[in-house]
């Protein structure tokens, strides 16, 4: 016989029936609004293709566009997008992609407002089909898939220098290659050029979540002057990462100098001591990133050839500075310091 119990049960089995119906709940949220925004999205791209088929066979004006959408706002008043903005750019939709399937199979699976900023930014297909994959990976908001193409991530995924095809597995390899950027973008910054290693450190740390964004999806922040000890002596790593599609752990030296040979020798004792001391059986091999403010190929090459652990070297780029003709007009700190004890006097002078 089953086993009686209270009509509002508090024990262990409710609360995981409870979570196991929540997480259903959340799931089956998802794959709804994935629905109506794939189908929003058909619809729209079936809508630009008629308009953009009459214009082209029938010879009408983009007068045209002002009509249709007074009058499908009149039939549908509850419902937005129908502006003659709106309506440009489902033609505009459908010109740059005139296959429905690649459609349905990648621009559908983004909302409408990101295939817009593609369709605004971006003028060759091969880029918005990757800006459009990786924000469907990664799930970028609208203003984070701005940045991303504004700091111009397609040419700079996987530009680094690495021996990861020498050291590692061909799938790993690939993979590896494609979360190393070169150059990355600290423009989130706020530090001065000369700025040494460990100011570039402490301010990463600081913000480390536009770190983590310029880093990619995947990696995991475990620490900053990471401590490690060999035979009595401390070693400290500049930042340690774990990556959770890779499944190992990402050693990161910063260097505010061009690249030098010596660097990949430092890098290479760093990725072993953290295979003895840290890696457990179950995961793959540490990699390493060098960052520097500048690197020669060919040197980086040579430095690496005979390197049997994985390395990668990147350079990186901070904030911009004003151009000197703009520097020249901007006032001096003590011409700021005269100019505010001026205005607290009068302030001072005004309540007396």
């Amino acid at each position: 016989m089953p086993k009686s119990g209270s009509l509002f049960p508090t024990d262990d089995n409710y609360t995981n029936f409870l979570r196991s119906l929540k997480e259903r709940i959340r799931q089956a949220q998802i794959r709804a609004a994935l629905a109506v925004n794939n189908e929003l999205i058909i619809l729209y791209w079936q809508m630009g293709r008629e308009i953009l088929s009459r214009q082209q066979q029938e010879g009408w004006g983009s007068k045209v566009i002002e009509r249709l959408a007074q009058d499908l706002k009149r039939e549908f008043p509850d419902m937005s997008g129908f502006s003659p903005r709106n309506l440009k750019y489902m033609r505009a939709f459908a010109e740059a992609y005139p296959d429905e399937q690649f459609v349905q199979r990648y621009a559908a699976q983004i909302p409408w407002r990101h295939n817009q900023v593609l369709l605004d930014k971006l003028k060759t297909p091969e880029q918005r089909l990757w800006y459009a994959q990786k924000s469907f990976e990664n799930g970028w908001s609208r203003d984070i898939l701005v940045m991303q193409i504004e700091s111009d991530l397609y040419t700079r995924q996987g530009g680094a220098i690495t021996n990861f095809e020498r050291t590692l597995p061909g799938l790993d390899s690939d993979l590896a290659h494609q979360i190393i950027k070169d150059p990355y973008n600290f423009s989130f910054l706020s530090i001065a050029e000369e700025a040494k290693e460990r100011e570039l450190e402490k301010a990463l740390v600081v913000r480390i979540r536009e770190f983590l964004l310029e880093l990619g999806i995947g990696f995991a922040f475990v620490g900053s002057q990471y401590r490690l000890e060999v035979e009595g002596d401390e070693y400290f790593i500049d930042l340690l990462f774990y990556h959770l599609k890779l499944h190992c752990y990402i050693v990161i030296d910063l260097k505010v100098t061009e690249f030098k040979p010596e660097y990949s020798g430092k890098m290479n004792f760093y990725i072993s001591a953290v295979n003895h001391l840290l890696r457990t059986e179950v995961e793959n091999p540490t990699l390493g990133i060098i960052l520097c403010r500048s690197k020669k190929k060919t040197v980086v090459e040579f430095a690496l050839d005979t390197v049997h652990n994985p390395i990668g070297v990147s350079t990186y780029k901070l904030r911009d500075g004003l151009p000197s003709t703009l520097q020249e007009c901007l006032p001096t700190v003590e011409q700021l310091e005269m100019e505010l004890e001026a205005a607290i006097s009068e302030l001072e002078n005004a309540e007396e």
